[in-house]
């Protein structure tokens, strides 16, 4: 089989592979038919943090189940599924708790291999969530609509769910790559009446406007700060959702925090020490981290999509075929895309 392989900062090959096998009784082998190219990728696509050398690639995707283990009773073969990138199993005390993300019965599994053509997939009795019917039932945006729901559409829920966004609030979004537009979605979803997003390129502002933003703040630091609180009446935010992971990220987020406001934080940590002075006289927490992709799918998501009340696949600005794949990473990385579509296998044809 073919899969995405990291070589050096800024080179991806597509490397040949023997098929996976089922490296446990709770594991399912999957056929995937679309994946993508995720903004946390970059991070190590561009040398900024370190992987190892052919290091299988990608971490969100759809996929036809083709075999199970024998703990696997939930998940049959020909089941078209949601791949997240977490693998709850379902009964530790996080699972239980709703932080699927953080499983405690994950073992050693790597996570990794998504933009590949096939894929073992550990704890599939529970983290796979299942789609009704099969691929040819839908249509192209429907399947971008789900594939959104392996990654981004659920972290960015996840921002909106740990800021504990409810009906009537006016809430900040730092970020706008596709986590950060999901999480207006999310925040729209939740009730929010004033979404400000903080964006500098127009196409990504013109997505937010359409997602539900009903301000955009180009601005970034002090400035950005300055421009929120004159927008509230130097009141401050009801909840940020911070979606970059960088410290002045978090430093704008509670800066413009009113007190008693909660920062959901899904951005994944890259030198960020916190100043923690600002939360303590503010009153403001902070919350979050993975994002409970099973739960937030089967509870919320899902049935959102099915129903036509959101379209988190319109992130997906270009499309590649899987032997494109250093082009689907360089697009992102040069900002041409919002977010990479991988095509993996043409259900049209099939």
């Amino acid at each position: 089989m073919k899969a995405g392989t990291f070589i050096e900062p800024r080179k991806i090959v597509l490397g040949d592979y023997p098929m996976p096998k089922l490296e446990s009784e709770n594991d399912a082998i999957l056929k995937i038919i679309r994946s993508s190219v995720c903004g946390s990728d970059l991070w190590w696509f561009r040398g900024i943090t370190q992987i190892d050398a052919n290091s299988l690639t990608g971490h969100e995707a759809l996929g036809i189940v083709e075999k199970t283990g024998k703990n696997v009773n939930n998940i049959h073969p020909g089941d078209f599924v949601i791949v997240p990138f977490t693998h709850g199993c379902g009964k530790c005390a996080a699972c239980l708790a709703g932080f699927d993300g953080n499983c405690l019965n994950k073992g050693n599994f790597k996570n990794g291999g998504y933009q590949a053509e096939y894929l073992n997939f550990h704890n599939a009795d529970w983290a796979l969530v299942k789609i009704p019917g099969k691929p040819t039932d839908y249509s192209d945006d429907q399947l971008n609509d789900f594939l959104a729901l392996a990654d981004v559409m659920a972290t960015g829920y996840h921002a909106a769910a740990s800021a504990e966004v409810t009906p009537g609030d006016t809430i900040v979004v730092l970020g706008d790559g596709a986590v950060g537009l999901c999480g207006i979605i999310a925040a729209k979803l939740r009730g929010a009446k004033r979404i400000i997003a903080m964006s500098r390129h127009r196409d990504r502002q013109k997505l937010a406007i359409e997602f539900g933003a009903t301000d955009i703040v180009p601005e970034r630091g002090r400035e950005a700060v300055q421009r929120v609180m004159s927008l509230t009446n130097h009141n401050g935010v009801d909840a940020i959702l911070e979606c970059v992971g960088t410290n002045q990220s978090i430093q704008t987020a509670l800066a413009i925090g009113r007190p008693g406001a909660i920062v959901g934080r899904v951005g994944v940590p890259h030198n960020s020490d916190v100043d923690t002075s600002a939360m303590f006289w503010k009153n403001i927490g902070i919350r979050g981290g993975t994002a409970s992709v099973t739960t937030y799918d089967r509870e919320i998501l899902l049935d959102a999509v099915l129903n036509g009340k959101i379209h988190p696949g319109r992130v997906f600005t270009k499309s590649f075929k899987l032997d494109q794949i250093q082009e689907a990473y360089e697009a992102m990385d040069r900002r041409e895309a919002i977010k990479s579509l991988l095509l993996v296998d043409d259900i049209n044809s099939n």
